[in-house]
């Protein structure tokens, strides 16, 4: 699908009030229901323009979807800072893209992002098995000393 056949579809952007916070304004997609009968089809967006990102970008956020964008120019910074991770290319980007992504690409290169995904995801498991373990332990240890000073009247566990 074309960029301007998506804006023409579903909608320009359009402000509305914010249910989080009052009296503050929200960004929304025209019409939402269209919105969500292209996302499920699209693929695609062709020849978009920097306004066509963002409408993709808050019509994803809206539907309840992660969404992580690229870009390098200086219209990109807006879809950028909408998007949860927002990359920006390091050789070719702009300041103003690079100071409103997350994270920078230093070699202009896709497939660093395969790679940063998966650094990512290790990390975050490696965190998650730590904190399950040091749980584990701890509470173990917590029920043996709370028994032990209750039974014995003295902590069975001692500094060494």
């Amino acid at each position: 699908m074309t960029g301007a056949d998506f804006r023409e579809y579903v909608g320009e952007i359009k402000k509305i009030d914010n249910p989080d916070k009052e009296g503050e304004l929200m960004d929304s997609v025209g019409n939402l229901a269209r919105f969500r009968e292209v996302k499920e089809h699209l693929r695609v967006l062709a020849r978009s323009s920097p306004n066509d990102k963002f409408l993709l970008s808050t019509g994803l956020q809206q539907c309840g979807h992660v969404v992580a964008m690229t870009g390098d120019g200086t219209n990109d910074a807006p879809a950028l800072k909408k998007s949860n991770v927002g990359f920006a290319m390091g050789i070719t980007g702009t300041d103003v893209a690079k100071a409103a992504a997350d994270i920078v690409l230093l070699d202009d290169n896709f497939t660093s992002i395969v790679v940063a995904l998966r650094y990512g995801r290790s990390v975050y498991d490696n965190v998650r098995k730590f904190l399950q373990f040091q749980l584990a332990v701890n509470v173990c240890a917590m029920f043996i000393v709370f028994l032990g000073s209750v039974i014995l009247r003295d902590s069975p566990l001692n500094a060494v």
